[in-house]
């Protein structure tokens, strides 16, 4: 099975449902071959914005372009892409091998040249031995390897996946996750991934965008965005954030900043000004010492998460998490301890505003 690797332009793209914009000058490009993820929370525009591409829903305005040509006003099946719905959407009156070949049929190609295409599909996915089996008689990680291979027999130019994953029960989904990356390494297809699951999202894709209210909040790599977010709300949704909220100003000492609660920490940033600080629950430690990078604070519950042991500090009217590595043996803070945060202030995001 040969694929031809195409990359996705779009440009100042707008869409409304009636009077309700729900995409918002969407700009992004897609590298051939790349694995890309749209990330967001429910009625972020995500699953508008990949249905757009494969041309379902109302036309949008603005310019998409699949391999340098505008398909904006081409209809699903003329656009070449191929997608997988979160239903599945297979026959239940056709066999598995009746069911990859239905869009080869549809498509009026002869027989003798439908099944070997079939059978090489079937291939791909592992489940040549199910091939005459109907999709009631399959699991649910079977099913979805089987609108995987309808979809990739048709040799699509891009891949669509609209959170295929989200039926499957979490220990399958993590399986089916590494299988469809996998596949796609395997196939070089250019792979856009829908999902609200981060953690699906860091793990397949080489890039994500991430949405929020019909509009592109940050582009990047999953440790790009983690590390550097550009706002608030991507470094709220990617993870756990401690958000302090404050001013940069500089002191005698070099930049500082200041919380609302009149916390002062050393700081490395660009602008003075109202701001915002961002830091990750396993870049600060609890410590009975104080000093220049430390706040003082007071636990008020823990939780055991296996590997790690979260803390909730009360730090000055600011709840704090903090993630320690589990160690057997190790001490832990008691619920009412009196301690100090000991921020890597190296690690820390400033936002500006």
């Amino acid at each position: 099975m040969t694929t031809e690797k195409q990359g996705i332009d779009i440009e100042d793209l707008y869409l409304s449902f009636g009077k309700t914009e729900v995409l918002s000058g969407v700009n992004l490009s897609i590298q051939p071959g790349e694995f890309f993820a749209f990330l967001g929370p429910s009625g972020s525009g995500k699953s508008t914005l990949l249905r757009a591409i494969a041309g379902f829903g109302p036309r949008p305005k603005g310019s998409i372009k699949i391999g340098g040509v505008d398909v904006l006003d081409l209809p699903p099946w003329k656009r070449n892409v191929g997608m997988v719905f979160q239903s599945y959407a297979l026959w239940p009156h056709m066999t598995v091998r009746e069911n990859v070949g239905f869009g080869l049929k549809e498509r009026r190609m002869q027989a003798a040249q439908i099944k070997p295409k079939v059978e090489a599909a079937l291939e791909l996915v592992g489940l040549s031995h199910l091939a005459d089996r109907m999709p009631n008689q399959l699991s649910g990680g079977q099913q979805q390897r089987i609108a995987l291979a309808r979809t990739i027999v048709v040799e699509p130019k891009v891949l669509l996946l609209d959170e295929p994953l989200s039926n499957l029960d979490a220990s399958l989904r993590v399986e089916m996750r590494r299988e469809l990356l996998a596949l796609q390494r395997k196939l070089g297809l250019t792979t856009i991934f829908v999902t609200h699951d981060q953690e699906e999202a860091n793990t397949t894709s080489d890039r994500m965008a991430v949405l929020d209210g019909g509009v592109i909040q940050q582009i990047g790599s999953p440790q790009t965005l983690y590390d550097e977010p550009a706002n608030l709300f991507v470094a709220d949704f990617l993870g756990t954030a401690n958000i302090l909220r404050g001013e940069v100003s500089q002191a005698a000492q070099g930049m500082v900043f200041t919380t609302q609660t009149g916390e002062v920490l050393p700081i490395d940033a660009s602008a003075l000004g109202k701001g915002s600080i961002i830091l990750r629950p396993q870049n600060i430690s609890l410590t009975k010492d104080s000093g220049a990078r430390t706040i003082a604070g007071t636990v008020r519950h823990r939780e055991f998460l296996g590997s790690q042991m979260r803390y909730l500090i009360d730090a000055a009217g600011i709840e704090m998490v903090v993630d320690e590595s589990h160690i057997a043996g190790a001490h832990r803070f008691k619920a009412g301890s009196q301690v100090n945060l000991e921020i890597n202030t190296d690690t820390a995001v400033v936002i500006a505003g």
